[in-house]
């Protein structure tokens, strides 16, 4: 790297992080976060230690967004100060070179962040996988996307309990839904809605054929609790069910396990994460709730892109992502194209290329 290019790179660093500052309204993050720290130094906080807690939660977000922007804000000052030094020194170029590559990179991540700018994209997530087309097939594929996205979770940092999981008759799951708790959980996860397709050699087929399987995922964020959402108790109907599943946590024996369908749309949610059917019942109305605003905001704004992407059939024609392990191996993204041979990998949880291609598009489009 010669001088002129140091020069060159010190302005687009200054300006990518001026963009960035804005995007992420770094000044009012600041604010809000010191008005979290001064409510928190009050002596009656930990009274209510539900709420405590999510104060506590509040406060981590804004610090895993403002922390990394101080870092990457005093690698541009670090940058800016060693092309200074290269002007009278040549034996530092090669040294400016490598921490612009550390720069850059620390940017990119910097403003994929900023593409998470949607009203709930920082919320929690609850994120539901169902098996589509392909009987048996499509249920242990759905359980490998379970598996897979678990996986995913664990290298992101975030919790995720298993709120629902309704079992294949003969192998994998029929449904999941899961909690996924974490900064920006529903921004990342809301890339991955859509029909994923398996191609392999199936386990199931004496006469090793290959077959073609499908299974959903779709995610609805968390709502806050200040954000009201009415319902009706009379246009509910609520069962209470034994806890399913192949043991374990999955099997209680008592009927604490609810259903709640709302009538009038015919939305259906379930949980069974808890002994207590009081507690099922409040966390399946925390997902009603999510899933009649995002109704509601798709008839507002006339199109299904703004929450809660396409609603449709779970088979051909509608996939976002295939993953062939036969007869070759490749994962590839129909939506931004991009493809990885390392079938492996992907469902070991390495989806991060994937979903921020995925952003990197979606803010290009707008």
């Amino acid at each position: 790297m010669i001088i002129e290019e140091i020069r060159t790179k010190i302005t687009e660093a200054e300006e990518r992080l001026t963009q960035l500052h804005e995007f992420l309204k770094i000044d009012q993050n600041i604010k809000e976060m010191n008005e979290v720290e001064a409510t928190m130094a009050a002596p009656d906080f930990w009274d209510d230690k539900e709420k405590a807690q999510e104060t506590v939660q509040k406060l981590s977000s804004y610090k895993n967004l403002l922390e990394p922007y101080k870092q990457v804000a005093g690698l541009v000052e670090d940058f800016k100060t060693l092309g200074e030094l290269a002007e009278e020194d040549d034996s530092l170029l090669s040294e400016a070179d490598e921490s612009w590559k550390t720069l850059s990179a620390e940017l990119d991540k910097l403003e994929l962040v900023s593409f998470l700018s949607g009203r709930f994209d920082r919320n929690n997530c609850f994120f539901f996988i169902h098996s589509g087309a392909g009987g048996t097939e499509a249920c242990d594929w759905c359980g490998i996307l379970m598996r897979m996205y678990r996986r995913w979770f664990e290298r992101k940092g975030y919790k995720d309990e298993i709120i629902d999981l309704q079992p294949g008759e003969e192998a994998g799951v029929k449904s999941v839904t899961l909690k996924v708790t974490g900064d920006f959980a529903y921004g990342y996860l809301k890339a991955e809605r859509g029909i994923h397709r398996l191609v392999r050699i199936s386990p199931f087929d004496s006469n090793a054929r290959r077959h073609t399987s499908f299974a959903s995922a779709d995610a609805f964020p968390e709502l806050n609790e200040d954000l009201e959402i009415e319902i009706d108790e009379k246009d509910l109907k609520v069962d209470t069910y034994r806890a399913s599943g192949a043991g374990g946590q999955y099997v209680n024996r008592t009927d604490s396990a609810v259903r709640i369908t709302h009538i009038p749309t015919g939305i259906v949610v379930a949980c069974q994460m808890e002994r207590s059917q009081h507690k099922n019942r409040a966390m399946a109305m925390r997902m009603l709730q999510a899933r009649l605003y995002e109704k509601a905001e798709e008839e507002r704004k006339k199109a299904a892109a703004a929450l809660a992407g396409e609603k449709s059939e779970i088979g051909w024609g509608n996939q976002i992502r295939s993953y062939v392990l036969q007869p070759y191996q490749l994962v590839k993204d129909l939506r931004t194209d991009y493809e990885t041979g390392n079938v492996n990998a992907v469902l070991d949880g390495d989806l991060d290329p994937f979903v921020e291609a995925y952003l990197k598009s979606s803010n290009e489009n707008k």
